[in-house]
C-alpha cells in the first residue's frame, strides 16, 4: 500500500512531536511542511526560525513559509503537490476554503483542549487559569471557522497541582502526536463518524499578552497561584519590589497556597527558608522560586540571602 501523501502545517514547539511521528511512520509521506516565516527575536532582533522549521530541516523535508496562507501563489503551489490530506498543529493562521478544498480527505487538526471549550490561541493557559480539573486533545476536521470543525476523537488528561503551562504543553504535545496517526488511519478507512461540536460550553481562549502576567494581590490566593502556573514559562507572573530609584520587577516561578496567612493584603507576612509568604484574600501565597529582573532564577532561600525582605513590606 502506498503511503498517504500529506502536507503538514505547524509553527510552534507543540507541533514538533506530531511532525516527527508522521515522518517516522511508513504509512505517511510528508510532501511539504508549511510554517510561519522566520521572525526577529531577542535583543539583537536576529531572524529566528520557528521550531517546526528546525524539526523539518532535521528530517530533510521541503519547507514553505508563506506570509499569508491566503496568498494565491501559495495555494497554487500546494495544489501542485496533490496531497491526499492536510494536517495542522499549532500553525497560527486560519486556512482559506480554497486551501481546505485541495486534499480529497480534507484537513485535520490536533487542538489542545476538549472542544468546544477553549477554541483559539491559548487553550493550555486558560485551562489552568480557570482552575479546570482536566483538559485534553481533540483531533478534528478543519472548516473555515476558528476551531469549529467536526470532532473525530478526544482524549482527556487531568491537570495536576504540579503542572504549569510548560509541563501541560509537553504532555499534550505527546498525546496529540500519539492520537493523530491512528485517527488519520481510521478516518481514511471510514471507521470514524465525525460529530458536530455542540454550541453549549463553547468558549474562546484569547492569546496571552505580556501584561497579563502582572499579579493583582487583591485576588484570591488560589487565583494568583493558578496565574503563576499558567504563565510559566511565558510571560511569567510578576510583581514589583519597592526599591530606589525605581521598583524592581520580580518574576514568580513557583508558589503554593497557604491558609489563614493574615488580613493585610499585598503584605509580606513571613520570610524564611521555606519561602516568602504574601497575604492575599482570603489566604496567602508562599513564593518558593523567583527571579529578580537582571538576575537568575533562584529559590526563596537563595534570594533572601542576598535580598533581605521585612515582614510588613508591601509588593505591588
Amino acid at each position: 500500500m502506498n503511503p498517504l501523501r500529506l502536507v503538514f502545517f505547524g509553527t510552534a514547539e507543540l507541533a514538533c512531536p506530531s511532525l516527527l511521528a508522521l515522518t517516522a511512520s511508513p504509512g505517511f509521506e510528508v510532501a511539504a511542511v508549511v510554517t510561519q516565516p522566520d521572525r526577529p527575536k531577542g535583543r539583537s532582533l536576529q531572524l529566528q526560525p520557528p521550531p517546526v522549521k528546525t524539526a523539518a530541516l532535521g528530517q530533510g523535508l521541503s519547507i514553505v513559509q508563506p506570509e499569508r496562507a491566503r496568498d494565491q501563489a501559495f495555494v497554487a503551489a500546494i495544489r501542485e503537490l496533490r496531497p491526499a490530506l492536510g494536517v495542522v498543529v499549532a500553525y497560527g493562521q486560519i486556512l482559506p476554503k480554497a486551501l481546505l478544498d485541495i486534499p480529497p480527505h480534507g484537513f485535520v487538526n490536533a487542538h489542545t483542549s476538549l472542544l468546544p471549550k477553549y477554541r483559539g490561541a491559548a487553550p493550555i493557559q486558560w485551562a489552568i487559569l480557570n482552575d479546570d480539573a482536566e483538559t485534553g486533545v481533540t483531533i478534528m476536521r478543519i472548516d473555515e471557522g476558528l476551531d469549529t470543525g467536526d470532532i473525530l476523537v478526544q482524549q482527556a488528561t487531568p491537570i495536576h497541582a504540579s503542572d504549569n503551562a510548560q509541563t501541560l504543553h509537553d504532555r499534550l504535545a505527546q498525546m496529540g502526536a500519539a492520537l493523530l496517526l491512528p485517527t488519520i488511519a481510521d478516518l481514511i478507512e471510514g471507521r470514524i463518524t465525525p460529530r458536530k461540536q455542540p454550541e453549549a460550553g463553547a468558549s474562546y481562549a484569547r492569546k496571552i499578552k505580556k501584561e497579563d502576567g502582572r499579579i493583582n494581590w487583591f485576588l484570591p490566593a488560589r487565583t494568583i497561584w493558578n496565574r503563576v502556573r499558567a504563565f510559566t514559562p511565558w510571560p511569567g507572573a510578576y510583581t514589583f519590589l519597592p526599591s530606589t530609584p525605581k521598583p524592581q520587577l520580580l518574576k514568580i516561578w513557583e508558589a503554593e497556597v497557604v491558609e489563614d496567612a493574615g488580613d493585610q493584603v499585598c503584605q509580606i507576612a513571613a520570610v524564611g527558608p521555606e519561602g516568602i509568604l504574601v497575604t492575599c484574600v482570603p489566604d496567602g501565597l508562599r513564593i518558593l522560586s523567583l527571579q529578580l529582573e537582571g538576575s537568575r532564577r533562584m529559590s526563596a532561600r537563595e534570594f533572601l540571602a542576598g535580598h533581605p525582605l521585612a515582614v510588613g513590606q508591601f509588593l505591588g
